[in-house]
């Protein structure tokens, strides 16, 4: 698990490239400039790791693209020691990333697979997430609950109930909402009953997936 001179350097120009796109948290752009994103990669696909790109990385899922991590990020406006709720694991580089920032993570996976693997990669890596968890992200996490914010990774037709009842009041919630192609959406909880909502232009993510059973 080699993280060069060379993998350093080319997440430095990723990180200007990010700059460029409008990013100006200064945690995130830290920590993706920290993270060494090919190691959460197929060992294919490492040339193109600090490209702005998405990639497969099994289980028809895929690592979004760094720019998409860093704007979901910046917009969950992390602060150290938030209680965090991921839905959608994936690669575990999101999960990484809000570590990173100094955030209690809580995630959620729905493809075995993935989980497994990722379980087992982070700590290899250092990060350590609080909870890791197998199941339907669709139900959230209630016996963790509440969050200080949620981050969704994955494309969703409609914002699932019972992540809106586990988010503080205060908390953020960002989704991309849509079948096909995305809306990015933040949601800030006001009170017991008010959201307010926000949107933040077009995206494109894997479908999230609900437990039918």
């Amino acid at each position: 698990m080699r993280d060069t001179e060379k993998h350093q350097g080319l997440r430095v120009q990723l990180v200007k490239l990010l700059e460029q796109k409008g990013i100006t948290d200064k945690n995130v752009l830290e920590a993706i400039k920290k993270i060494p994103r090919h190691l959460f990669l197929d060992s294919g696909f490492e040339q193109y790791a600090y490209q702005d790109k998405a990639f497969p990385i099994g289980a028809g899922q895929t690592i979004s693209q760094p720019y998409t991590v860093a704007f979901q990020s910046q917009l969950l406006e992390v602060k150290k020691d938030d209680k965090v709720l991921e839905i959608g694991t994936g690669s575990g580089y999101q999960t990484a990333v809000l570590c990173t920032i100094g955030a209690k993570v809580y995630s959620i996976e729905r493809q075995n697979e993935l989980f497994k693997t990722t379980s087992l990669l982070l700590p290899k890596l250092g990060i350590r997430p609080k909870h890791l968890s197998f199941g339907d992200g669709y139900k959230g996490l209630p016996n963790y609950a509440p969050f200080d914010s949620i981050i969704v990774t994955a494309g969703a037709p409609i914002i699932p109930k019972p992540l809106m009842a586990q988010l503080k009041i205060g908390g953020r919630l960002v989704i991309p909402l849509g079948e096909k192609e995305q809306i990015m959406t933040l949601l800030i909880r006001k009170n017991e009953t008010q959201f307010e909502k926000h949107e933040f232009g077009e995206f494109r993510f894997v479908p999230l997936l609900e437990d039918k059973n």
